[in-house]
């Protein structure tokens, strides 16, 4: 029989071992120091994987200022006998231990040039010991030992290599998510503001509350866990969030109850070939769902991000939100352009 609990079900599970590879001389943790070479590997996986966005130098330095991650523990880079940095991974387990659940997202990258030698593989299944040895760990601190673990990886649905070498470590496609963009030159039609509601731009002074509104509102979307503080600060004080082209819907007692959130990164502009904002999330507090909300705070935010003289929005969306997400966005004049799916095991 099965244990119930994660804890019993992981407890003789054993750290990674450093993989070994003709063409890498060392395998080693990641240090901040390597943040500029880590970042060049993966611009250049990104202009083959997805072309049309590349990864901010910022996502790379948060895996070293983030208290959930631990570099020495949960990175690994590939380095060639000439010092050259050529493959990176990170294994991040999640801060939330709501309801047991102990979920790691495994990400990393094989720089094109040295693809299809075996790095990638390698590079995989020590992330993958790497996040059960995590997950084991965690789970053996929680109260009834955990209910569930979750090993996670999203990959871009042309990067066929990618899809392959994790359905050889066992995880398989549990969830496909679009890419969907709106030519800004098309009108945005303007909503009526329902009694007893008013939108305004987002303010830093109510990040306490868009943080509550955003774990309230994503509690029954997949793969969501609770973000914390760190998390959320990262997000609304980092260099892309702009909250002059932001919308939430607050009600006449001051309740923050949906938002619209918006990001701008000027050196993805050339790889889209059009001047552009990244709606984040877009989100309705469960208790004000079914009230049109939703539609109107995109609309604000899409009349304040046309008004900044950008040519297109851009989101991404879970296929088969509970929420119906895709074809409200579809509604409001959205394009799905490409997917990527989230592959999954589970402990």
């Amino acid at each position: 029989m099965t244990p119930a609990h994660l804890a019993d079900r992981l407890e003789k599970t054993p750290g990674p071992q450093l993989p070994s590879h003709p063409a890498i001389a060392v395998w080693r943790a990641a240090a901040s120091a390597d943040i500029d070479a880590i970042h060049a590997v993966v611009s250049a996986a990104d202009a083959v994987d997805h072309p049309t966005w590349t990864t901010p130098r910022q996502d790379v330095a948060e895996a070293f200022e983030s208290t959930h991650i631990d570099p020495a523990r949960d990175t690994l880079v590939a380095v060639t006998a000439d010092g050259e940095i050529v493959a990176t991974g990170v294994s991040a387990l999640h801060p939330s231990r709501a309801g047991g659940m102990l979920s790691v997202d495994l990400s990393g990258a094989v720089h094109p040039q040295w693809r299809r030698r075996g790095i990638g593989t390698a590079l995989l299944r020590w992330l993958d010991a790497r996040a059960q040895q995590q997950v084991a760990r965690a789970a053996q601190s929680l109260e009834g030992g955990g209910s569930e673990g979750r090993l996670k990886a999203y990959v871009e649905e042309p990067n066929t290599d990618h899809a392959t070498i994790l359905a050889a470590q066992g995880y398989t496609a549990e969830r496909w998510f679009s890419t969907m963009e709106r030519d800004l030159a098309q009108p945005v039609t303007t909503l009526p503001v329902p009694e007893g509601i008013s939108l305004v731009p987002y303010h830093r002074a109510r990040d306490a509350d868009a943080l509550a509104a955003r774990n309230d509102a994503f509690r029954d979307h997949w793969g969501s866990l609770p973000s914390n503080e760190e998390r959320w600060q990262q997000f609304v004080g980092g260099d892309f969030f702009r909250p002059d082209l932001s919308r939430m819907a607050v009600t006449d007692d001051g309740q923050l109850v949906a938002f619209c959130l918006a990001s701008v990164n000027e050196e993805d502009f050339a790889a889209l070939g059009a001047s552009h904002a990244y709606i984040d999330l877009i989100g309705v507090v469960r208790s004000h769902r079914k009230q049109g909300l939703a539609p109107l705070v995109i609309a604000a935010a899409l009349e304040a991000i046309t008004a900044e003289g950008l040519e297109r929005a851009v989101l991404d969306v879970d296929t088969d939100s509970p929420t119906g997400a895709n074809r409200l966005y579809e509604g409001v004049g959205f394009v799905a352009t490409h997917r990527v799916v989230a592959m999954v095991r589970r402990l």
